[in-house]
């Protein structure tokens, strides 16, 4: 007995058995999927469903673009961002006007609620990151207070009470570089709110929230909220969603289909029993085993169904046609079987083995979808020679009466029409071969000029419809703002900084240089050798330049506290020497540094790519400015020494951890924060 025998033997002669088998596993996969994720505390051992929409995820863990990103973000502290959007055409003031700022204050005051279980979670910190929200309420005007003296003041710490209060706030922000076009538009008419949000996967709960919020209010303006990390995760859901509508539809296409081809309900269930079985098998599979449900892994059900039920047609369809000449079901499948078993076995295996091949790409959604959907079609395959010939055997002969292709002697009457067309088509095939091939070869040509014309892009924005609110929110802003899109260069400097005995023998060349021609106090030379000395010394026991000078720090400032006189003065010297060592690694205080990096952002703003950016030039710049009182001074400092002392300034503020987004502490790693209007791959 054959393998395709032993199929058929079983399933013939035990269809109850077959029947009940299948749907007992059936059922305890499905259950082992599902309940983790109903009863997560009972079966915390098992697997739960997750559902992830975050586009990074099709890269691996250890793909060094995705390390270098994370570290970046980690390093400085970013976060994705979602963008709410205002926009008040009506108005001659635009957005400023009194209602629609306190309105403006009303929502930002809900988005910094947006944590915990406002959003569905537990932590409570998840959510909203409250202290880096930009909003006219969150973010300070910088003035002068007097010469050499910057004023933080909140930007709108309340609601305007009128249109003069309104027009003031437009002006303070419009005169920061940072804020005009990133906050507020140029022609006043919009304004932006970036919330920052701890994880991508809380975007939808977010805009869902938010809109709730907006829904609430009532006056003319315009309020449109984008973003990427809203485009991913809004798109995740509601291709979700749709897959539960298309799913079912795409088993209903089948069915119609199949309808029109067999004529009988009852024997047409078989196929839709294998691809709903085959479905529930893979997908439970994929879950029980840990793995994330992705974008593409929604899509397996409809690849399944349709490859699912093809090898039932093929044996419906022998069966179909050799049925009248027998009148015996047993008989008839057996020889169905036994004809097509090794074709549907090869074509099966192939069809797995291409979408199993897709585990080679170094994509995990790809690699899941390609070994998931291999197997649905192996168990699709299983499936058919089990299920389809049990089925069979439930259906009564009567029932089966007038199915099958009626035979005329040695011809089959074609009777019906699609079997005549059939047999139309290839007998026209046959007379003109020559004509059907340069068909061909002419729909081949085609073919390839189509793929000349093929572009590679993507942006998540465009996923929707052209009229759907993200979709609209991403084109109104983007024409009002610097762009909606976030990307962020990193700069750093090229060498590295020299470890503590490297270091040693440069300070003391500048030791020596500095006693001899800045020292002030006669004292200092008499103490240079014994500095040296300590910094020898002290070189053999930390790790770091850093580490280094500030021991040496310490104990010069121990020193000048134990002197008298002349040589505590002496001593305070060289504490000066010592602050310049250590600002000589801080690549990004120095004023040549500086000023190329504003070069570096008037060429992207030159590239029409970009929109705006913000970078710690935009900081230094704008207290610069401020510090000394003249439109002319916004320009970069003329020393490291002018650079700090804005930096410090800056610290004042009531945000000083904005500077930590720009640059690290050590001043050896930079920031810009790039506005693109486009998020296009091919841009």
């Amino acid at each position: 007995m054959d393998l395709s025998q032993a199929f058929t033997t079983s399933t013939t002669h035990h269809p109850k058995k077959t029947f009940v088998l299948i749907g007992v596993v059936t059922i305890v996969l499905a259950v082992l999927a599902g309940l983790p994720s109903l009863f997560p505390q009972t079966f915390s051992f098992l697997h739960p469903v997750r559902v992830d929409t975050d586009p990074e995820n099709m890269l691996q863990q250890e793909e060094p673009a995705r390390i270098f990103h994370n570290q970046m973000k980690d390093e400085f502290d970013l976060h994705d961002m979602i963008v709410v959007g205002v926009v008040n055409e009506e108005h001659p003031q635009g957005v400023f006007n009194p209602d629609t700022l306190s309105r403006v204050y009303e929502l930002t005051e809900f988005a910094k609620g947006l944590q915990g279980e406002s959003i569905g979670e537990d932590d409570p910190r998840a959510g909203v990151v409250r202290a880096d929200i930009i909003a006219p309420s969150t973010v300070d005007n910088i003035e002068q207070a007097g010469v050499g003296t910057v004023r933080f003041e909140w930007l709108m710490s309340t609601p305007p009470e009128n249109e003069q209060e309104a027009a003031e706030i437009r002006d303070n922000a419009q005169r920061i570089p940072f804020l005009n076009g990133t906050l507020v538009s140029e022609n006043g008419q919009a304004l932006a709110v970036y919330l920052p949000i701890t994880a991508k996967k809380l975007s939808y709960d977010i805009w869902s929230r938010l809109n709730e919020k907006i829904e609430t209010f009532d006056g003319v303006e315009e309020w449109h909220i984008t973003g990427l990390p809203v485009a991913n995760d809004v798109f995740g859901v509601e291709m979700f969603k749709q897959m539960a509508i298309s799913a079912p539809l795409a088993m209903l296409v089948i069915f119609l289909l199949m309808l029109v081809f067999f004529r009988k309900i009852l024997l047409i269930i078989s196929p839709m029993i294998v691809a709903m079985v085959s479905v529930i098998v893979t997908m439970s599979a994929l879950v029980i085993s840990g793995n994330t449900i992705h974008i593409m892994s929604s899509m397996i059900p409809i690849f399944i169904m349709p490859i699912a039920v093809l090898d039932s047609i093929h044996i419906l369809s022998e069966f179909f046609d050799r049925y009248q000449s027998t009148r015996d079901r047993v008989q008839t499948i057996m020889g169905t079987v036994q004809t097509l078993f090794l074709p549907m076995l090869y074509t099966s295996i192939t069809s797995a083995a291409g979408f199993a091949s897709l585990a080679l790409t170094p994509i995990p959604p790809v690699q899941v979808f390609g070994l998931f959907v291999a197997l649905g079609i192996l168990a699709a395959w299983f499936l058919t020679l089990t299920v389809i010939p049990a089925y069979i055997m439930f259906i009564p002969e009567k029932r089966l009466q007038n199915f099958g292709v009626v035979q005329t002697g040695d011809e089959t009457a074609h009777t019906d029409i699609l079997s005549r067309m059939l047999q139309a088509v290839g007998e026209s095939t046959y007379r003109r071969s020559k004509v059907y091939l340069g068909g061909i070869v002419v729909l081949v040509g085609v073919a390839l000029y189509g793929i000349s014309l093929i572009q590679i892009n993507d942006n998540p924005t465009k996923w929707f419809e052209p009229d759907h609110p993200i979709r609209k929110a991403d084109r109104v802003l983007n024409e009002h703002f610097g762009g909606t899109y976030m990307a962020y260069l990193c700069l750093r400097p090229g060498d590295r900084l020299p470890g503590p005995e490297e270091y040693i023998s440069g300070f003391e060349s500048r030791l020596s240089r500095f006693v001899q021609e800045e020292a002030m106090e006669p004292g200092t030379t008499g103490l240079e050798k014994e500095v040296l000395s300590k910094a020898r010394s002290l070189a053999g026991q930390v790790e770091s330049k850093q580490a280094l000078l500030q021991d040496v720090q310490t104990w010069i400032e121990n020193q000048a506290a134990q002197a008298d006189g002349d040589k505590a003065y002496a001593w305070e010297e060289f504490t000066f020497f010592v602050d310049q060592e250590a600002q000589r690694g801080e690549t990004f205080k120095r004023p040549d540094v500086l000023k190329y990096m504003a070069g570096l952002q008037g060429m992207l703003q030159e590239t029409g790519e970009v929109g705006k950016s913000n970078a710690l030039t935009d900081i230094v710049k704008t207290v610069h400015r401020e510090l000394l009182g003249q439109e002319e001074a916004f320009s970069i400092p003329d020393s490291a020494q002018g650079v700090g002392q804005t930096l410090v300034t800056y610290q004042s503020s009531h945000r000083p951890q904005d500077l930590w987004h720009f640059v690290t502490p050590d001043y050896r790693k930079t920031n810009l924060w790039v506005q693109l209007k486009s998020g296009d791959n091919k841009d």
